[in-house]
């Protein structure tokens, strides 16, 4: 499970990074403030999460099963909300809105919520 985690861990740093940069530079000219805005949310929170894969993958035996929970709902949460968010985003600069994402960017909040309360869970029980 350490490996797993790890593994998505540093695949979510290494696209937050090319992501940011992707904003900043080829994007900038595309999108509204808003826009802009919201595309830096989606790699902010990526980056984040990316950051506690590490650390918890580190520093955790990641061997129960509330562990893997926990896990699973970072890297799900993370996927559903951050890129649901760059799917929205790039499709409205494009005139070409994805509004079937609009849903998924709250049920990616919600697991890394999930995620988050699972952690407090595994800390203080």
């Amino acid at each position: 499970m350490n490996e797993f985690t790890l593994t998505f861990g540093a695949l979510f740093g290494t696209t937050a990074v090319i992501l940011g940069a992707f904003g900043a530079h080829l994007l900038k000219k595309k999108l509204t403030t808003e826009q802009l805005q919201s595309f830096e949310t989606g790699v902010k929170y990526q980056m984040y999460h990316a950051i506690v894969l590490l650390i918890l993958g580190f520093h955790l035996n990641l061997t129960t099963t509330l562990d893997a929970y926990c896990i699973y709902a970072f890297i799900i949460g993370t996927i559903l909300f951050s890129f649901s968010i760059y799917g929205l985003v790039i499709s409205s600069a494009n005139n070409k809105k994805m509004k079937f994402l609009g849903p998924i960017t709250p049920l990616g909040g919600l697991f890394l919520i999930i995620g988050w309360v699972l952690l407090i869970y595994k800390f203080a029980f």
